[in-house]
């Protein structure tokens, strides 16, 4: 566990707020470019507002999980070094658009995300696909990413008090997913699908007003470790498996450290340790999250959401 003394620890949380200002202008930066069929400088804005505002940062971080390798930049590199140091080490897990082709088409659901935790604790997560299961606090240790969904289900109906038939599953609506949503189905529960950014579907479970009891599927590694991160500090649950495809990718998660690369990740392997927290902004409007809005003339308005350990709150703010 972890290794920092107290006053480490009170600076990385601490640094929560200076993040809600990062997410806050990456998110308005991204605005202006919602619907106007540009992924790139959609994610190119939001992406310099986000680096700037970092950069400022009292701490020593280091991107983990970012938008590729250092010669794809100008995006957040993994391995990119950021803050302005004499602060925490830490690492960071970062998608300044996550959802771009959404904003680019006007669609609900895009976010500003940011995860951080103390520096070596994040999952090196390759990018490639990860089978994912999530669940809030009332289920959290009632789930098993090796048994049947079918199984999962009664376990998480059980913890939750619920019958089978009242539970709510979110998952994303692709085609490799139909074998999960006849499950559902076949055991009288809900399916509600989305088209992108799992990462809010897996918050969705620890947050009751929402009504989602689980989240399932298969979807991108790098947000499996933000997702896990969220769920770590609302005190819910989390497991996964990476799918490698190929064999590139197979000997890439073993030159990571992944000796296992189909091995089952728990939550506390994915995030070691409890020195950690996520902040996202919404860009268009979603299920957890309202989108930025025009307000007098020359402000805008935000929504964020912040989770450190057993803390979260809401923020709207103007700008």
């Amino acid at each position: 566990m972890s290794g920092l003394n107290i006053e480490q620890k009170e600076n990385i949380q601490s640094l929560a707020g200076a993040f809600l200002t990062v997410s806050q202008k990456a998110a308005v930066a991204a605005y202006p470019w919602i619907g106007k069929g540009n992924n790139n400088e959609a994610d190119g804005a939001g992406t310099e507002a986000m680096r700037n505002e970092m950069n400022l940062i009292n701490m020593n971080a280091v991107i983990v999980i970012g938008e590729g390798e250092m010669d794809e930049a100008p995006m957040l590199y993994i391995g990119e070094r950021l803050g302005a140091g004499n602060g925490p080490d830490v690492d960071i897990a970062v998608d300044p658009v996550e959802g771009t082709t959404l904003v680019s088409k006007g669609q609900d659901n895009s976010l500003a995300v940011i995860a951080v935790a103390e520096k070596g604790t994040l999952l090196h997560a390759p990018d490639m696909y990860m089978e994912k299961i999530a669940v809030g606090p009332k289920a959290k240790g009632c789930i098993d990413i090796t048994a049947t969904l079918t199984e999962n289900l009664k376990a998480v109906a059980k913890a939750l008090g619920k019958d089978i038939s009242e539970l709510t599953v979110m998952m994303q609506d692709r085609p490799r997913h139909d074998y999960l949503i006849k499950q559902v189905f076949e055991v009288g529960a809900k399916v509600r699908l989305f088209s992108d950014v799992d990462i809010t579907g897996a918050i969705a479970t620890a947050i009751e007003e929402l009504d989602v009891d689980i989240l399932v599927g298969t979807g991108g590694a790098p947000e499996g470790v933000i997702a896990a991160v969220a769920l770590k500090c609302l005190g819910g649950d989390f497991q996964a498996r990476l799918v490698p495809e190929t064999e590139e990718e197979t000997a890439r998660c073993i030159k990571m450290g992944l000796v296992n690369p189909s091995a089952v990740l728990t939550m506390d392997q994915i995030v070691k340790s409890n020195d950690c927290f996520f902040v996202a902004t919404g860009i268009t409007d979603g299920l957890l999250l309202k989108g930025v809005h025009k307000k007098e003339t020359d402000k805008v308005s935000t929504h964020s959401f912040v989770a450190t350990m057993n803390h979260s709150h809401f923020i709207e703010a103007r700008h």
